[in-house]
């Protein structure tokens, strides 16, 4: 398949921009691994950028929760942030709060279920607005006490992490605030009482976590990935270059030729803090990759691009994209060399520890009607593979 990203030369052809976006929708051939719930020792949904759904009830979600049917005792969904779009959760005295707590509730209905655990995405966080501080504590504070304690925000009162959280004796989940590398106002620092106050701390404790796992498959997740074939990760349909409005409305139909190309041109330079292409997210980015060199975990788990991407970069970590968690809220997906997956719909991912010691990976999609569709399985060796200590290699990434 041709490969379409902005800031490539202009005379690509029309036809490479429209095979380009057909592969938005690839899915390559898979022997799907069933296993019966005899061999399952802990279970993980992982599901992002959910913070929309429907009143009327969310394809999404109410797949999510037919899943869930049979699940073992050590079941845990985690949410990969952007839980309450647009702008996080307001005060209460916010014209727009109850609607946005509708939202956050219709997620933290599954606590009923199973135990939940979110962490923070750039909307939560007022989507880099200068409350985002305010608004983050106050979503941890809602989901604590609406929850009755049965469903966490982690990292916690804007701190960055990583925090631990145990399924089960055999998977370990580390979780991050990515969002706060990338937060430009006020943020929690050195002296404020998080465990951590900069960036070298939290690669420190990531890493020293990951070294500490005791045997563990682990899984590191944030809300922003390493690698996406996505927005942002630089690449744009031909929807996006001739129709630039879509991205305040979706009716603004209005084309732009030429002149809509500015948008898609200026995000794949980085001009966001939140595209891969800028400055404070290849910091992020080297410094993650830094921490995962001696003791990588098996996957590391991310939204922000709406859609569902595994990416393998040839080493640890399997790079796993969930954000695909609002039925018709997707984006252009591009294939890359390093996807192994990709699928531009709603759904899913489903991650089990094996008692054998592996980890069986699935993709699921959610149909129109509410139903979970797995569309693809693989398996992961029990023993980690380590790494070289002090290899940061974000750098080498092929983009």
């Amino acid at each position: 398949m041709p490969r379409f990203k902005t800031g490539r030369p202009a005379c690509l052809s029309l036809l490479a921009l429209v095979l380009a976006g057909c592969s938005a929708r690839v899915i390559p051939p898979t022997a799907v691994l069933p296993v019966g719930a005899p061999d399952i020792a802990a279970t993980v949904f992982l599901i992002g950028d959910a913070g929309a759904p429907r009143p009327s009830g969310e394809p999404v979600l109410e797949a999510l929760e037919r899943a869930l049917q049979g699940h073992p005792d050590t079941t845990l969904i985690l949410f990969l942030g952007d839980n309450a779009y647009p702008l996080g959760l307001p005060d209460s005295a916010d014209r727009t709060f109850p609607e946005i707590a509708r939202r956050l509730k219709a997620q933290l209905d599954f606590a009923r279920l199973v135990p939940v655990v979110f962490v923070p995405g750039n909307h939560d966080w007022h989507r880099s607005g200068p409350e985002g501080l305010a608004r983050i504590r106050r979503q941890g504070r809602f989901i604590a006490r609406e929850s009755a304690g049965r469903a966490r925000l982690l990292p916690t009162d804007g701190c960055p992490g990583p925090e631990v959280a145990d399924v089960g004796a055999g998977l370990r989940l580390i979780l991050l605030d990515t969002e706060w590398w990338l937060f430009p106002h006020e943020k929690p620092g050195e002296g404020s009482g998080c465990a951590t106050g900069t960036q070298a701390e939290v690669i420190a404790h990531l890493g020293q976590l990951l070294r500490e796992a005791g045997g563990r498959q682990v899984i590191v997740a944030a809300h922003h990935p390493l690698l996406t074939g996505g927005p942002h990760g630089g690449y744009f349909s031909l929807s996006d270059h001739l129709f630039p409005l879509r991205n305040l409305h979706p009716a603004l139909f209005v084309p732009l030729p030429i002149i809509g190309s500015a948008y898609p041109v200026a995000r794949s330079l980085g001009i966001t803090a939140e595209d891969l292409a800028s400055g404070p997210y290849k910091r992020l980015r080297a410094g993650l990759d830094s921490a995962f060199a001696c003791a990588p975990p098996a996957i590391y788990a991310a939204g922000h691009d709406h859609g569902l991407q595994l990416l393998d970069r040839g080493r640890p970590p399997l790079l796993a994209v969930s954000g695909a968690g609002i039925y018709d809220h997707e984006s252009f997906l591009q294939r890359l060399p390093e996807t192994r997956f990709v699928l531009s719909k709603g759904g899913f991912m489903r991650v089990d520890l094996l008692r054998d010691g592996r980890l069986r990976l699935g993709v699921i999609e959610a149909t129109r009607a509410g139903e979970p569709r797995e569309l693809y399985a693989e398996l992961l060796p029990a023993a980690r593979v380590e790494g070289r200590c002090g290899l940061a290699s974000a750098s080498g990434d092929k983009r």
